[in-house]
């Protein structure tokens, strides 16, 4: 008994994960909540894609599924990136068509604080960006609501080393408000 208590003990005091976490930069968003930025270099940060009229897989041994249900899908995945360019998690965006209109779904994992779910609007603003609105988040995103801006940058230096662009995703945080009773 006392060696299971003290194993319990040691477990509790010396976790065997210790996830690290990356600096968050946050900044305040002018009509309240928090805003902050993620990027993805393309095609550097591009882990996977698959799609049905893709003629070869992106990673090797992954072969998008011949299944009629999957024809008119597609998924990525990315290393994502925080303002300073460091990796902070993975993403994953996912593209489904259905009587001639898209749905599409982004999830992001930041290890360590939690995972976002993001549903976007179909169709592109004016500007090209599009709009989505944050529908679920586990650990510290769990009590928020909130919107995200996705956007493609074309890179302008002329850099031949340099990525294509980026999608960059600009998420605004605010805390769910409670009915009054």
């Amino acid at each position: 008994m006392l060696g299971i208590a003290a194993t319990a003990g040691a477990l509790y005091a010396l976790p065997l994960v210790d996830q690290h976490r990356e600096v968050s930069y946050i900044s305040v968003a002018p009509n309240g909540g928090n805003r902050e930025s993620f990027h993805i270099n393309i095609p550097v940060d591009r882990v996977m894609v698959g799609a049905a009229e893709q003629s070869t897989a992106s990673t090797a041994g992954v072969d998008w599924p011949e299944d009629e249900i999957l024809a008119a899908a597609s998924a990525e995945m990315f290393k994502l990136r925080n303002e300073r360019g460091d990796v902070v998690g993975v993403a994953a965006r996912a593209v489904a068509r259905e009587d001639d209109t898209d749905v599409i779904d982004w999830v992001l994992h930041l290890p360590a604080r939690g995972t976002l779910f993001f549903n976007m609007q179909a169709a592109p603003q004016e500007s090209g960006s599009r709009l989505g609105r944050l529908r679920s988040g586990t650990q510290e995103f769990e009590p928020l609501s909130g919107t995200v801006v996705e956007r493609w940058v074309v890179d302008q230096s002329g850099d031949e080393d340099a990525p294509d662009g980026r999608i960059e995703l600009l998420a605004t945080y605010v805390g769910k408000l409670e009915p009054v009773e």
